[in-house]
């Protein structure tokens, strides 16, 4: 037999083993869209009525076996009405029950990554061999789905019920030796051997050595328990799968009520009920939200590459101002190979950044990311010096400075006398103008914004600020370097507080007003915490440093007065004054104590109710509803706003940069796409509210011109 496709190939030798070649054209990448299941099941049937083929073995021509659906075309089906999007998956199903029925054995050689549907075509199979490189999965509940095509029927009986709801509901990749132990695979070999250890197994099975027939029945059979046995393995699994998962995120649970009606039924019944719940879930806003973000992420780092590929690379990198802040900066770019040199005024300043990197390193070695020695050699890439002679050459300078424009610009003009004439000056301001800030450079071409969040190694969101100056070719090399820091950048535009943080402190202005209302701050946490938030906007500001957020909240104020502004003193100016700054004073609006592995533990602080009292009479109850929509209108309608004055260029980028910078709950999928959720009429409705409240809570022209023609700000 012999096939030639878009997506895959077929050859058979002279022994009768067919080999299936899967090689999406054009892409680097083989994944599952229309065609592919097309020419896969046109193969598999041609397979099935071919008696000269004894056996098949199914492998990969790109670097990763596959990486699971198209999710652009998935979407569509999402689309569709419940009987027609059942249809798709059964038609989906047809082809894997075709791989698993054929009249001879078959073995997955897994050289790469296979996740979604990609490992389950691998699960259709009668033996799998894995390299020990790559890596497998099934984490379709990252999207607010579960397994489609037969992973909660065939995973269950492979590798057990426990092991099976661990692997789905966490929806984590699994490293070669975890899903040998646990049965996935048949055997872990090295990447260059797997065809050529696939080719033997399968000639094994050929010789009568191995009984894949008797395997088949195994799986397909239902599987036995006692009810104590049921009782206590699905308890079990509800009570830490349900603590994980939380009730805003319904898939893994959903998942576990699959399995285990599944598993106590033939394969075909097993198969409709797994159909029948995924329906179910592709249909839930949360499907919507988390697939959409998906679709943005990718949209937001081909937005980033664009800007990037041309390009130099940055050979050697310096942050200005050591500390925790400058610590994770260097920590991240020497952990991804890219030398960098540590500046500051003070010994103590140094000694803290190394510390802060050496712990991290640390934590890595702990973890087992790392061995001690790379540990070591990734310290040793971070240069720390009192004097500018180790700055001279470097490609990129991050200035990470206290947050005042005055000691910035004194700081940044004097580095720039000392760089070469094309090397990059960029600064971490969270909230000044840029252009105010290259105001004082020579240079201006040469400068542009490079927020990073704190804590650094955690934060995936680096945001690339454009000046009135900035060239294109310093927007490049930045967002180049930021992508080799294993960061996302978003490209904005100038701005108080760029997006992330003018779009936060609205957020903190309602929880401000909210106070002065007689709020009960840990209530109003609560609340929000509950809703998905990280933390609550009083745990948040205690994290983000009081200090931080009164200079901050004075920028924002200076550049939006009429939204921004105030009169007279909130919670953030008390707490400021009081000198009260949150986890690094050891007090903020809560206490805060070290647990027993060094952690701050978070307390209630009597002083601090008495301090808020002062801003109010009584403390009220306030309903639930209204602490939520007085959060969360401004915020939202802010966003708004910096996509219509371009600020960010797209509302992928604008949601995107939400959830990877100040935590959005991703179940909501960002404030565009809530709004979209909620319908912009009824969003502008649910404003109106509040109007009294002041302009804050005022949509703007195009939000209601949006609403009155039912416009959206995404297509999904």
């Amino acid at each position: 037999m012999k096939f030639e496709g878009n997506t895959l190939r077929v050859i058979s030798n002279e022994a009768g083993i067919a080999t299936l070649t899967l090689d999406l054209k054009d892409s680097s990448v083989n994944k599952f869209g229309a065609q592919a299941l097309s020419e896969l099941s046109d193969v598999v049937s041609e397979l099935a009525q071919d008696s000269s083929i004894k056996g098949l073995l199914i492998t990969s021509a790109k670097e990763a076996f596959v990486v699971g659906a198209d999710i652009t075309e998935f979407m569509t089906w999402f689309q569709l009405d419940d009987d027609a999007l059942a249809q798709k998956l059964q038609e989906a199903h047809d082809i894997f029950n075709g791989i698993a029925n054929l009249p001879f054995p078959t073995v997955a050689a897994i050289n790469g990554l296979a996740l979604g549907g990609g490992f389950e075509i691998c699960l259709a199979c009668d033996y799998r061999v894995m390299a020990d490189s790559a890596k497998v999965g099934l984490p379709e509940t990252q999207l607010g789905i579960y397994p489609g095509w037969g992973g909660t029927v065939r995973l269950p009986r492979l590798i057990g019920v426990d092991n099976a709801c661990e692997w789905i509901c966490g929806g984590q990749q699994k490293r070669s030796a975890e899903a040998m132990k646990d049965g996935a695979v048949d055997a872990v070999v090295a990447a260059g051997a797997v065809v050529d250890s696939a080719t033997h197994l399968l000639e094994q099975v050929l010789a009568g050595k191995l009984d894949y027939q008797a395997r088949r029945e195994s799986l397909r059979a239902p599987m036995q328990f006692s009810p104590i046995e049921k009782m206590m393995i699905f308890e079990s699994v509800r009570a830490v799968v349900g603590a994980k998962a939380g009730k805003h995120y319904p898939a893994p649970m959903e998942a576990i009520k699959t399995i285990e009606k599944g598993i106590f039924q033939p394969i075909d019944k097993a198969i409709a009920t797994e159909i029948k719940g995924f329906v179910k879930m592709a249909k839930s806003p949360v499907a919507r939200s988390l697939v959409g973000l998906f679709l943005n992420d990718q949209q937001v780092k081909k937005a980033a590459s664009r800007y990037s590929k041309d390009a130099s690379t940055i050979r050697h990198a310096a942050v200005l101002g050591a500390g925790i802040m400058g610590g994770g900066i260097a920590y991240q770019s020497a952990s991804k190979g890219t030398p960098i040199v540590m500046k500051d005024i003070r010994q103590e300043a140094l000694d803290l950044g190394m510390n802060e990197a050496g712990k991290l390193f640390g934590k890595q070695v702990e973890r087992g990311k790392l061995t001690t020695d790379k540990a070591m050699q990734g310290l040793g890439k971070i240069t720390p010096v009192l004097s500018y002679g180790e700055v001279a050459n470097v490609d990129i300078v991050v200035e990470a400075v206290v947050e005042n424009p005055k000691i910035k610009q004194s700081v940044l003009a004097e580095i720039e006398g000392q760089l070469r004439d094309d090397a990059i000056l960029t600064s971490n301001t969270s909230t000044i103008s840029i252009t105010h800030l290259a105001s004082a450079l020579k240079r201006p071409e040469n400068f542009c914004g490079m927020h990073f969040f704190n804590p650094v190694h955690r934060m995936p969101l680096v945001e690339v600020i454009r000046g009135a100056k900035t060239s294109e070719a310093t927007i490049a090399k930045t967002v180049a370097y930021a992508q080799a820091l294993g960061k996302t950048p978003i490209v904005v535009n100038d701005c108080p507080g760029f997006l992330v943080n003018r779009v936060l402190f609205p957020y903190f202005s309602g929880f401000s007003a909210l106070l002065k209302d007689g709020a009960d701050y840990q209530a109003v946490d609560k609340v929000m915490e509950r809703f998905g938030w990280p933390m609550g906007p009083a745990y948040l500001l205690d994290v983000v440093g009081i200090d931080t957020a009164f200079h901050a909240d004075q920028v924002m104020a200076q550049g939006f007065p009429d939204r921004m502004g105030h009169e007279g003193k909130n919670a953030i100016d008390l707490f400021f004054e009081s000198k009260r700054f949150g986890q690094k004073s050891g007090s903020g609006f809560y206490l805060y104590e070290e647990d027993k592995k060094g952690k701050p533990k978070k307390l209630k602080s009597e002083e601090s109710v008495q301090l808020l009292n002062t801003l109010h009479g009584a403390t009220k109850d306030i309903s639930e509803e209204e602490i939520i929509a007085r959060m969360m209108i401004p915020l939202c309608i802010e966003t708004a706003r910096c996509l219509e004055e371009n600020i960010v260029a797209s509302a992928a980028e604008a949601d995107m940069g939400l959830v990877y910078g100040i935590g959005f709950p991703p179940y909501l999928g960002g404030a565009l796409h809530y709004m979209d959720e909620m319908g912009l009429a009824a969003f502008c409705e649910l404003a109106d509210q509040y109007k009294h409240l002041g302009k804050l809570y005022e949509p703007t022209v195009t939000m209601r011109e949006m609403a009155a023609q039912q416009r959206r700000y995404h297509p999904y």
